[in-house]
């Protein structure tokens, strides 16, 4: 469901719902690979994607976007063909904020 926001001048302006996009850690996908698919799927900079995939490793999964829905599945999607295609089980889920 959409957050209304409302204005003095009944004007509505409805916001998509968000959505978290999470990566989860497997025993096989390398730092490496994580790293740049952070950097070039979500946008993070090189020390940000280092953290994440930090903390991936440590903690089994990590937040790495918070998107509206199909913004979320594009994500997700382009995760799991590129890791497919590199030989990688590397997986990501979506959440509701």
């Amino acid at each position: 469901m959409a957050t209304r926001i409302e204005f003095q001048n009944e004007i509505d302006i409805l916001l998509p719902k968000l959505y978290k996009v999470i990566l989860l850690n497997d025993d096989y996908t390398t730092f490496d690979f994580v790293i740049e698919i952070l950097k070039t799927v979500f946008g993070k900079t090189e020390e940000e994607a280092i953290n994440l995939t930090l903390k991936v490793d440590r903690e089994g999964k990590a937040v790495v976007g918070v998107y509206p829905y199909e913004i979320a599945e594009m994500k997700v999607n382009k995760v799991h063909t590129l890791a497919r295609n590199a030989g990688y089980p590397l997986r990501a889920r979506i959440e509701e904020e």
